[in-house]
């Protein structure tokens, strides 16, 4: 089983300082494949970063005695950071070496890595890069199927497509830690559904106000700490 926050105010994804900024930061790497001739569209890779992350969450080498279990404890029990690279050709062959998951979309593929320390990246992640991960949708995204969750995104901010993944990463693991068992294993077995969309700005107060989980951005890149990024609209939360 995941850590699963005490309470609000020990939220890994709050702005205000507390006890996990005392912990050893950890940070989840993320690594998109951007190639030059074949970009993925940015709806797909953001939608393949958050089921990366679940995939990760619910892997049996991220529990218990798994091989990745201290790393993923670890790294719960401190603030919640994940990082997203960029990889090409050579680049993305010795990424896929490494011990991770690798996430296909329709468009996208996204390695998921188990934590690492936040000075401690392995070397072939430590050289790619975090900027260019500019992507954008060939047409708009079909609008959402509110029968399986989506990933809203505060229409108000301007964020790259690396830090939206990130984001939707965010929000999906919210929503993973606030299901139970029964509905985690429901989600798993139907192979993660979901969609991440931008929030109409009429709609956005009411799922900001209407108890789902919320990310609340801590504000070490990108925009300003405390900004609200992504609510997690899964149904068996409504």
């Amino acid at each position: 089983m995941s850590h699963v926050p005490a309470s609000p105010s020990d939220s890994p994804f709050h702005s205000e300082p507390n006890p996990r900024d005392e912990a050893p930061q950890y940070v989840l790497p993320l690594v998109v494949r951007i190639e030059r001739s074949a970009p993925p569209a940015r709806t797909d890779a953001l939608e393949t970063a958050a089921r990366a992350v679940l995939l990760l969450l619910s892997d049996e080498r991220a529990a218990g005695d798994g091989e990745w279990a201290q790393a993923v404890r670890d790294w719960e029990d401190a603030r919640i950071r994940k990082v997203v690279r960029r990889a090409r050709g050579a680049e993305w062959r010795r990424a896929e070496a490494l011990p991770g998951i690798t996430v296909n979309g329709k468009s996208a593929e996204v390695r998921v890595f188990p934590p690492v320390p936040l000075d401690g990246w392995p070397k072939d992640l430590a050289k790619l890069q975090v900027s260019g991960t500019e992507l954008d949708d060939p047409e708009p995204p079909v609008e959402a199927d509110r029968a399986q969750p989506v990933l809203w995104l505060n229409p108000e901010l301007d964020m790259s497509a690396g830090k939206t993944m990130a984001q939707a990463g965010h929000g999906a693991q919210l929503a993973w830690w606030a299901l139970s068992d029964e509905e985690r294993t429901a989600w798993r077995e139907a192979g993660f559904p979901l969609a991440v969309r931008t929030a109409d700005p009429a709609e956005w107060h009411r799922l900001t106000g209407g108890g789902l989980p919320l990310v609340r951005d801590a504000g070490f890149t990108e925009i300003a700490p405390g900004s609200c990024t992504v609510v997690a609209d899964h149904p068996a939360l409504r």
